[in-house]
């Protein structure tokens, strides 16, 4: 690893986006091409755990790079993954589907700007059971969180281990998630993040609002009140470090393939704001 790069900060991703069009970036979008496109699907439930869940990933590669959008289950039929491969970045820069222009906008950025290259530090989530390693992996991502006992974090997107950790740093929590459904303690997964901002003294949310479009009042919320934002990206793992600093707070990224694909050891890459 060779330490951060300077990183420009920007405030949208649509202004990301034209950027990267535009040849601001990097090379030529339209001289890079998704040569492997797929889709992951995945069933879990940790032993002693109540409750399981699904994840259902497109996945781009160019170059060297993967980039990833999840999908809420059935979003999004295979043939798009199939479909993409063999078309430039540039075009699926305007492809009608979100999750399909995140997918793209990520694999491109991390062959411009590679985690090794980029990331402020490295950490390693330890071989072990898919239990062990959700546990390890939450552990390392509510560490950023700047909270003390007794405030409040909104939680968009929820992981049932990530509330763990909360919990047991006696941090409150209010759980949203776009799917609904209830946490492992059997509490309310709130629809409407966007209602409960004003109540939150920092916010902890998924790389997954990137592709379903609530990203940007987050960032927007946490740019104009200092409100500390922390996103945990599988999603856009290469794409939200544009944000750090112009309100993200700071990122953990966690490229393709995911920890909970592996019981071997895999790499989280942290950026932080420059106090």
């Amino acid at each position: 690893m060779t330490g951060p790069t300077t990183r420009p900060e920007y405030r949208s991703f649509d202004a990301l986006v034209t950027d990267v069009r535009d040849g601001r970036v990097g090379p030529d979008p339209a001289q890079q091409q998704v040569t492997v496109g797929f889709v992951t699907r995945q069933g879990a439930r940790h032993v002693t755990r109540g409750r399981g869940y699904r994840n259902h990933v497109l996945s781009l590669r160019v170059g060297a790079a993967v980039g990833s959008c999840a999908v809420e289950p059935d979003e999004l039929p295979d043939d798009v993954a199939y479909a993409c491969v063999g078309r430039s970045v540039a075009e699926l820069l305007t492809h009608p589907a979100l999750p399909v222009r995140v997918a793209a906008l990520d694999a491109y950025l991390l062959t411009v700007r590679p985690h090794l290259d980029a990331a402020d530090a490295v950490l390693t989530v330890p071989a072990g059971t898919s239990l062990a390693k959700s546990t390890a992996r939450a552990a390392a991502v509510v560490d950023l969180l700047p909270c003390a006992p007794g405030q409040t974090v909104l939680v968009v997107g929820v992981v049932n281990s990530l509330l763990e950790q909360l919990r047991r740093r006696g941090l409150r929590y209010l759980p949203c998630d776009y799917a609904g459904g209830r946490t492992e303690w059997d509490e309310d997964c709130l629809p409407d993040a966007q209602a409960l901002l004003g109540a939150a003294d920092a916010i902890l949310a998924s790389g997954m609002t990137l592709g379903n479009g609530s990203f940007a009042p987050l960032l927007a919320h946490a740019a104009a009140t200092g409100t500390p934002l922390v996103m945990f990206a599988q999603t856009g793992s290469g794409v939200l470090p544009w944000f750090v600093g112009s309100g993200v707070t700071a990122v953990s990224a966690e490229p393709y393939p995911f920890f909970w694909l592996d019981g071997g050891p895999t790499p989280l890459y942290r950026y932080r704001a420059t106090p």
